[in-house]
């Protein structure tokens, strides 16, 4: 799940952030998720056994809210339609719930990985 990205680097320089913050505002509206009431989150794909695990460490309420929206928004792909704006998700509740935890369970398998692989050196 891991891959490379500017996105740190970005942040920390201000004129950048500043200079393409419209620019991700535009591109986010017109992925066209957020019209169907999805979060960002809902979009990584969940066949990966690390995004698995982190959907079954999400909370119950959470999970249910989760599956909600993926449903509501196939329907809606069905029916071709679009939520009242009313209903849209706004960019303050688009906030990552899924990515900490994915970030979190890979923390843990690199550290498990480490402690496989560590050498024990015994001393005379």
């Amino acid at each position: 799940m891991s891959y490379l990205t500017l996105a740190p680097f970005i942040r920390s320089q201000p004129w950048l952030h500043n200079l393409l913050k419209p620019v991700a505002n535009w591109y986010t509206s017109l992925a066209g998720y957020r019209q169907l009431g999805l979060r960002a989150d809902d979009l990584i794909p969940e066949e990966n056994d690390v995004v698995q695990q982190a959907i079954g460490r999400l909370p119950a309420q959470v999970n249910y809210d989760r599956v909600y929206r993926m449903r509501r928004a196939v329907q809606l792909s069905l029916q071709h339609k679009l939520l009242p704006k009313d209903q849209w998700t706004k960019p303050e509740e688009d906030t990552p719930y899924l990515l900490p935890l994915i970030k979190q369970i890979e923390a843990e398998i690199k550290e498990r990985n480490e402690l496989d692989t560590i050498e024990i050196i015994k001393s005379h």
